[in-house]
């Protein structure tokens, strides 16, 4: 299919406590809560020795809510609250900077790439390495899976609750100047089909739109959106026992500016994930970006993703 194409290049550019140990923090919403508010320690907490590999990895974005407004809230994101009491969380985990394209960035490229603001539509391309290159290179199927993209490979600013701003993948040379690349910045419908026909690609980076984010919506209609779309994919074949799928849930920034972006809830969900773990590490972005790559076999690491501190310590 035929796509409308960017010219201006900017190069610059989570049994409960099944594997709990008395160092990290009370499981408790209410002890997450109090160890998430604490200065980054300065040593990180049982360090494993590799990254288990994934069958699949899917990362879904939210919006806009500090740590203590998302863990623990379980009136507003009972769902979600309900995966944290039983999964792994990064209790010192920061965005990047403000506001949230750059933040997108980050999860993509290892870096703001020279954007320090939201911009969208023609003339905005990054150059740098980023993850669709290094996916495209090892041979690693990938997908965005945008809610409420009006169609395949869609070049706009935005279309209703759509931005592209959220769609970081968009801005990338690597999938501009493709058109295979871009055929797969497809709508969130393709999700369930993908599900069910069990041809979903080893790499899905899911965008709630603008409703189901948190960004204009509430928390609760977020929870709702994930109950409904994200309850079978954990009941799957990947997420059971001897299964090695792995979900991410991660908010783009906080609501302060705390180590450059504020402090967001990050969750991991999956058969290798260790129950109830709670980190007390300091993390951003970039180690997200890392553990995706190097998980899915990725060697070659962009940006600060290459330097960043591994994410092992989740993992048995």
């Amino acid at each position: 299919m035929t796509h409308k194409r960017r010219t201006v290049i900017l190069s610059a550019a989570v049994a409960l406590l099944a594997c709990y140990h008395p160092s990290h923090a009370d499981s408790s919403p209410a002890g997450i809560i109090a160890t998430g508010a604490a200065d980054p320690p300065t040593i990180a907490s049982q360090a494993q020795t590799s990254i288990p590999s994934f069958s699949h990895v899917f990362l879904i974005v939210e919006e806009n809510h500090s740590f203590s407004e998302v863990v623990g809230n379980s009136a507003e994101m009972p769902y979600l609250n309900g995966l944290i009491s039983r999964h792994a969380v990064a209790t010192q985990y920061f965005a990047n900077t403000h506001p949230s394209l750059p933040d997108y960035l980050w999860l993509t490229t290892g870096g703001a790439d020279g954007f320090t603001r939201d911009v969208c539509g023609d003339g905005f391309t990054v150059t740098a390495d980023n993850i669709v290159r290094e996916l495209a290179a090892a041979g690693v199927s990938w997908k965005a899976y945008e809610d409420s993209l009006p169609s395949v490979g869609y070049p706009g600013c935005g279309s209703g609750e759509y931005v592209e701003k959220h769609d970081p993948l968009a801005y990338l040379s690597d999938v501009q100047n493709n058109s295979v690349q871009l055929d797969k910045i497809v709508p969130f419908t393709e999700f369930a089909t993908d599900l069910a026909n069990r041809t979903l690609p080893q790499f899905s980076f899911i965008t709630p739109n603008l409703m189901h984010d948190a960004h204009d919506g509430t928390l609760s209609q977020a929870d709702a959106w994930l109950k409904k779309y994200f309850s079978k994919l954990l009941n799957s074949e990947m997420f059971e026992s001897g299964g090695s799928g792995l979900l991410i849930v991660v908010f783009d920034e906080g609501t302060d500016s705390s180590h450059g972006g504020g402090q967001v809830p990050w969750i991991a969900i999956g058969p290798n994930v260790k129950r109830g773990y709670r980190s007390v590490t300091f993390y951003q972005h970039q180690s997200t970006l890392r553990l995706i790559l190097e998980g899915l076999g990725v060697t070659t690491l962009p940006g600060a993703a290459a330097s960043a501190p591994d994410m092992t310590e989740f993992f048995r």
